[in-house]
């Protein structure tokens, strides 16, 4: 593999999943980022998107991806018990990744990927773009300022209108349930607090709905948390909501801020204040968070920059998740039987 360590990332894509248009294709041309492959399970769908976002190639397998020696950053959107073997055999094949989250099935897996990731040398970062974004970067400043005091209480929710009943999310054996899907980012912005309220959040208690004939998948998890601090923290997160719903809410001794958007700020970039001195909203820009993302990768990958969302990050992300699954009575995401090597695409 050629490096340039100026010059546009060149970017493999694994699969044309849904969220690949918006979360590295409009990113890329956004940024000047080159989209070098892309390979999916139905050819059709690989060139359909390729010719709507200027892929400059498909090719055959996702194996035929890895192998290319023009890429080198792969950008890992398939099904989320395919992220954690997809993962390890990028890294192994040399490439810098980026990974949808969450990172892999479950923790034990995502230690993998990260071990493997300090052995490679290489750049990963595990996607929680909202990290990146002015939305949430205020909240923390606001808590930082202490213009809210001390945190006493947050609360995340995280909803949406249900799947159809043929998503992958719906599978266990492909990692799903809303706690994968959606409570991940609940629990990624409770740690992000981490540094104002003494430590990591831990988990108390945790009640989920299973689906219908999906043994082991949670149609809804809500999860009762605290901080080393004695602040309280409650994530909600459902895949089966009567609308879209991905709020945070922080309070604190002298006032709170909500971001009624914070997953989402393209869609909604307000953040309200409430103090005693009264009530404002600030506008943080609609500029995607995706690109924000894409921004901070190529500077990792280029000049070493650290992210917020790197290996070490993910397996303590993923860590809060399976204690949230097990304390609702729920197994831990399986790892997917697959070897990537082997695997045509």
């Amino acid at each position: 593999m050629t490096t340039d360590a100026t010059g546009p990332l060149r970017i493999g894509v694994l699969g044309a999943a849904r969220i690949a248009e918006r979360a590295i294709a409009v990113p890329a041309r956004a940024t000047g980022n080159r989209l070098v492959v892309i390979a999916a399970r139905d050819r059709a769908r690989a060139e359909e998107f390729a010719r709507t976002h200027g892929v400059e190639r498909v090719l055959p397998s996702y194996a035929d991806v890895l192998a290319d020696p023009e890429v080198e950053v792969v950008y890992d959107p398939l099904p989320n018990a395919l992220h954690g073997p997809w993962n390890l055999a990028a890294i192994e094949a040399g490439k810098h990744v980026l990974s949808e989250k969450p990172f892999a099935a479950n923790a034990a897996e995502a230690a993998e990927v990260r071990d493997a990731a300090r052995r490679a040398g290489v750049t990963v970062m595990e996607g929680f773009h909202h990290s990146y974004h002015p939305v949430m970067r205020r909240l923390l400043e606001l808590v930082d300022a202490g213009e809210l005091g001390d945190v006493v209480s947050v609360e995340a929710t995280i909803a949406m209108l249900p799947p159809d009943d043929g998503d992958p999310r719906w599978s266990l054996e492909l990692a799903g349930g809303a706690l994968m899907d959606l409570g991940c980012y609940g629990l990624h912005a409770l740690r992000s607090l981490a540094p104002w309220t003494g430590g990591e959040p831990e988990p108390d208690a945790a009640r989920a709905g299973e689906r219908g004939g999906a043994p082991g998948v949670d149609e809804w998890l809500d999860a009762d948390l605290h901080f080393p601090s004695g602040a309280t923290a409650t994530v909600r997160c459902s895949m089966v909501h009567p609308e879209r719903d991905f709020s945070l809410r922080v309070v604190g001794t002298r006032g709170e801020a909500t971001a009624p958007a914070f997953v989402e700020p393209h869609r909604d970039d307000r953040v309200l204040v409430r103090t005693p001195a009264g009530g404002r909203t600030e506008h943080l820009g609609t500029r995607s968070s995706y690109t924000y993302q894409l921004e901070a990768f190529a500077a990792a990958v280029r000049s070493g920059t650290p992210v917020a969302t790197g290996p070490d990050d993910a397996v303590a992300t993923m860590t809060l998740i399976d204690r949230c699954y097990r304390l609702a009575g729920l197994p831990p995401r399986p790892r997917a039987a697959v070897e990537p090597h082997r695997a045509g695409a």
